[in-house]
């Protein structure tokens, strides 16, 4: 029997960078609320976070999301930091879809500069939020109809 209740998905959002955090979490909100999806959203102070508040949440209530959207903004700075939080981050989110069946959205961008934020950001531009929060839904659809088919 398919599963007709709307997603309910937690929003994780690093606020390193605040303004771009909440551009991307407008373009996330307008898909949710356009599929009829309802929401909850959780700040993280960064990118590296995100993996852990995910799991966090799905240990202490697994049934009480069916999916995450992960946002979030890393620029390249001076030093391999970058290359740290962004390849952990990702890692971190890959590692939990894929052994624990997670449906992720990945809206984090990873840029060289803050204009290449923007123009990923923006909602009347790339508008990642949104990619992101489609993807997540579009996983919780994958994962219902499989699980209907092995019933």
């Amino acid at each position: 029997m398919a599963d007709a209740r709307p997603p309910h998905i937690m929003i994780v959002e690093a606020r390193f960078y605040v303004d771009i955090a909440e551009e991307l979490c407008r373009g996330a909100v307008a898909v949710l609320e356009g599929a009829g999806a309802t929401h909850e959203r959780v700040t993280v102070p960064g990118a590296f976070e995100i993996p852990a508040a995910i799991a966090m949440a799905h240990d202490a209530s697994p049934s009480r999301f069916d999916g995450y959207v992960a946002l979030g903004c890393v620029i390249r700075g001076e030093t391999t930091h970058y290359d740290y939080v962004c390849g952990e981050s990702a890692r971190g989110l890959q590692d939990l879809a894929a052994n624990r069946g997670l449906a992720i959205g990945y809206g984090i961008l990873t840029v060289e500069d803050s204009a290449q934020a923007w123009a990923r950001a923006a909602v009347d531009k790339k508008d990642k939020g949104a990619d992101a929060a489609q993807a997540c839904l579009q996983m919780i659809e994958l994962k219902r109809r499989l699980g209907e088919e092995s019933e």
